[in-house]
């Protein structure tokens, strides 16, 4: 599983996991990153042609505040239910 790059605005976010969104914690996410870059990729999974996030929702918005318009990111399998 290698880090790959991925455009923010490609990454689908559902509902249910934008309602844990923290301001305070994407400020303080991205105050972070611009001192030290992004430290942990964020995983997302395919679904057909979109990608959906699977993790990382407040790196995700920092990187977003900040204005960037690409993540590092990893491609991991969806799991069945």
């Amino acid at each position: 599983m290698d880090d790959q790059t991925f455009r923010i605005e490609d990454i689908y976010v559902p509902a249910k996991r934008r309602r844990t969104l923290d301001p305070e914690t994407v400020n303080t996410i991205a105050e972070s990153m611009l001192e030290e870059g992004q430290k942990m990729p964020i995983l997302v999974r395919r679904d057909g042609a979109r990608l959906v996030l699977v993790e990382g929702l407040q790196r995700l918005e920092a990187c977003r505040s900040l204005g960037e318009e690409t993540i590092v990111g990893i491609i991991v399998q969806a799991r069945r239910k």
